[in-house]
């Protein structure tokens, strides 16, 4: 241990997160001196991963509503949120559930379990998945099929309640017999303008309409009715309902054009055991055997700073190390944007929200459900944000066979938890095939992120690159890997080469046959 600051450090990283991650992944064949931190006991960071008695002991820290939390707290100069502890407030009003029968209803042991922090769906248009590939990172992570898009449809008259599938291409519309004939022509003219929007025959039906609302644009010029705006809408992922129309047709072009890329009946993956925890971890193995250091439950606070353009720093293991540059996570969350999220393990494999579509296609073991506020029967008002439930199967490595593990997510308001209740409550009484399953386990909390920039300043002459926490939105934002290579280019200054940006040849013994996306 002595031995860590017997040299100094071209790079301290604060914090496992992600972005933290991908960047130790980008350094790793660098032959840079590399530490890599964090104050928690597990990887992942905002993205972590937990067992039922893991997230029970997340749940003890992030209690209380003023903040008081000790997991992120890895900070260096000030406490910096994502390495942050005390002063971190990214999750708060965190509180778990369990039926009174638990056990004997079938929730077993604790690591049978993998919750995670950050479910996002992965389009496979991204460029995570493309810089995985580059990277040779890929061969480590198993990505499955994310299946059908649906819409909860309250019950009308003496019709029940029910799931309606979201048409994403010209097969599902026409063979959908719920959308009268002219409603399918309106929604075909629709999908062919998405697929070639940004085209310069196209910017001018939308770019004088770019910030007003979707909804609005949807009605006007495509004449689509309330029942068709309410499936493009689902379509945008967008937490708040208010998605404007150069963003929203931003969203539902990538939604479409990802369908089919990797085969036939998806447009996204999942990266199973646990979503992006499971990434972050092997871009911190890459990291590893590129020759960094990693230190679990060790968080660092500035010592003294420019001493010969090297900034001091004191672990908490009380060992004192140098580093040329430093790596942490923003820790302004106060006045951010907030969402609720209620994680649910319920006893049935709600298989039919995991059916094939089309033939030859993988079988799903993601499933993405909207509740619009007006089918919420919480719901205090029009206006309220949406509901959004990921339903994840077994097959995720998230839940034992015969249980299904479901995340639901809405915009944080005096109702939010409410109305993820009844959100849940409505879902399983629709999906169930029979009876309504037993809801074994549930995790509550509330997540508020930092502005969208990464912070860059100094510390003395060292500079110091602070990651923003995470987007809290639904599908993953390829913006956050732009703020990676920006922190890359800060860590390697003039050896810098933006065509060398995580693009790799296989290490020594790799199987270049190895299938890309399993």
């Amino acid at each position: 241990m002595e031995s860590l600051g017997d040299e100094p450090w071209d790079v301290v990283i604060c914090g496992t997160g992600l972005q933290q991650s991908l960047l130790a992944l980008a350094l790793s064949r660098s032959k840079k001196r590399i530490l890599h931190l964090d104050p928690n006991d597990f990887y992942g960071q905002h993205e972590a991963a937990f067992s039922l008695q893991e997230a029970d002991s997340w749940v003890t820290t992030h209690t209380g509503s003023s903040g008081a939390e000790s997991v992120a707290q890895t900070t260096t100069a000030a406490p910096a949120e994502g390495s942050a502890g005390p002063g971190g407030r990214v999750f708060r009003n965190a509180n778990v559930w369990r039926h009174p029968e638990a056990e004997a209803n079938g929730l077993t042991f604790s690591r049978a379990y993998s919750l995670a922090l950050a479910p996002q769906i992965i389009h496979t248009r991204s460029k995570l998945l493309s810089q995985l590939v580059s990277s040779r990172a890929y061969r480590q992570v198993e990505f499955l099929a994310v299946g059908s898009f649906y819409v909860h449809e309250p019950a009308r008259g003496d019709e029940p309640a029910k799931l309606s599938r979201i048409p994403s291409s010209r097969e599902d519309v026409f063979s959908n017999t719920s959308i009268p004939a002219k409603s399918k022509r309106s929604l075909m003219k629709f999908l062919k303008f998405v697929i070639d929007y940004d085209s310069d025959d196209q910017r001018d039906v939308w770019q004088a309409h770019a910030d007003t609302h979707l909804s609005d644009f949807l009605t006007t010029q495509f004449k689509l009715d309330d029942d068709l705006r309410k499936y493009i809408l689902a379509l945008t992922l967008t937490l708040d309902g208010k998605v404007t129309v150069a963003n929203g047709l931003a969203v539902i072009h990538r939604h479409l054009t990802s369908m089919g890329l990797f085969g036939p009946g998806f447009c996204a993956v999942y990266p199973k055991w646990g979503g992006l925890s499971e990434v972050a971890q092997v871009a911190c193995r890459a990291g590893a055997v590129g020759g960094g250091i990693y230190m679990l439950d060790t968080s660092a606070e500035v010592e003294t700073a420019d001493v010969h353009d090297k900034v001091s720093l004191k672990l908490s293991n009380g060992i004192s190390v140098q580093a040329a540059a430093l790596i942490s996570s923003r820790d302004d969350v106060s006045h951010g944007e907030t969402i609720s999220r209620l994680v649910a393990v319920v006893k049935s494999p709600l298989k039919s929200l995991f059916e094939a579509t089309v033939e030859g296609a993988p079988a799903p073991a993601v499933a993405v459900v909207a509740f619009p506020s007006s089918t919420i029967p919480a719901s205090e008002s029009a206006s309220d944000p949406p509901v959004y439930a990921m339903v994840h199967s077994s097959e995720t490595g998230e839940c034992p066979n015969g249980q299904s593990a479901i995340y639901l997510t809405t915009h944080t308001s005096p109702s939010a938890k409410k109305n993820l209740e009844q959100a849940l409550g409505s879902l399983l009484a629709t999906a169930a095939e029979q009876e309504t399953p037993i809801c074994l386990y549930q995790l509550y909390y509330e997540q508020t992120v930092s502005e969208g920039t990464p912070l860059v300043e100094t510390v003395g002459a060292v500079p110091k690159f602070s990651f923003p926490s995470p987007s809290p939105n639904l599908a993953f934002d390829d913006s956050s890997l732009d703020t990676v290579k920006q922190a890359w280019k800060q860590v390697m200054g003039d050896e810098a080469q933006d065509d060398e940006f995580m693009i790799f040849e296989d290490r020594e013994g790799a199987d270049a046959n190895d299938e890309i996306y399993e």
